[in-house]
C-alpha cells in the first residue's frame, strides 16, 4: 500500500500543475491579443518607471543635502 502513495501523489501533482500551466498560458495568450489593453499596460508601466526614477533622484538629492548640512565628507578616496 505504501508503495502506491508517491505514485498517486506525483501523478496528482503533475495533473494539477499541468492544468494550471495550461490555463495560465491560455490566459496570457488571450490577454496579449487585446491590443488596447497592451498599450494601456505599457503606458502604465512607463508611468511607474518614470515615478520610480523621479523618486530615486529626489531621494539622492535629499541625501546629498542632508549630508552637506551635517558636514560629512563627500570626497572620494
Amino acid at each position: 500500500m505504501m508503495d502506491w502513495i508517491p505514485i498517486v501523489f506525483v501523478t496528482f501533482k503533475a495533473l494539477v500543475l499541468g492544468t494550471g500551466m495550461f490555463f495560465a498560458i491560455k490566459w496570457h495568450y488571450d490577454q496579449g491579443r487585446k491590443l488596447e489593453e497592451k498599450r494601456a499596460l505599457l503606458r502604465a508601466g512607463g508611468k511607474v518607471a518614470g515615478i520610480f526614477v523621479v523618486s530615486l533622484l529626489g531621494l539622492g538629492l535629499a541625501t546629498f543635502v542632508l549630508v552637506r548640512m551635517l558636514g560629512m565628507d563627500l570626497s572620494l578616496p
